[in-house]
């Protein structure tokens, strides 16, 4: 058999790569890792992991269908883990890029429960920033 170790990449269909890049790269800190401009795919670095950037007019974009909009999405929300969390500075630099946080509060996820909050990249795609769990109760530590 297997086993699972974690998430290699996930890929967003987009009718706007560089607005994508920018939103990734400068807002939430991704690096571009690589591009292949002939099939219309960007990859962005995400810690240990990638997202990829398609663009829904391109090779590969159009085997998709048609572009995200409100009325269809390619997924629910991605989850990406950061450290530190700092509720105030994070606040601050996604204000200052036009972005509107949603409601800071603990959430479950891979570490166990911890602060995240929701986003929404510039199409429309809802992004969720989550922070190290928080500490068992010594009665859950079993």
């Amino acid at each position: 058999m297997f086993s699972i170790l974690g998430l290699d990449h996930v890929v967003l269909r987009t009718a706007n790569v560089p607005r994508m890049v920018h939103f990734y790269c400068t807002v939430l800190g991704c690096t571009l890792e690589r591009e292949r401009p002939d099939i219309g795919l960007t990859q962005l670095r995400a810690g240990n992991s990638l997202i990829d950037l398609v663009a829904v007019d391109s090779e590969i974009g159009r085997k998709g269908g048609a572009a995200p909009g409100a009325e269809g999405r390619n997924m629910d929300h991605l989850c990406l883990r950061i450290e530190p969390f700092d509720p105030g500075a994070l606040t601050t630099q996604l204000i200052r890029h036009g972005v509107v946080p949603g409601e800071i509060k603990s959430r479950y996820g891979a570490d166990g429960y911890g602060p995240s909050v929701y986003i929404s990249d510039p199409e429309g795609n809802t992004v969720e920033l989550k922070g190290p769990p928080e500490s068992r109760p010594a009665a859950d530590l079993g």
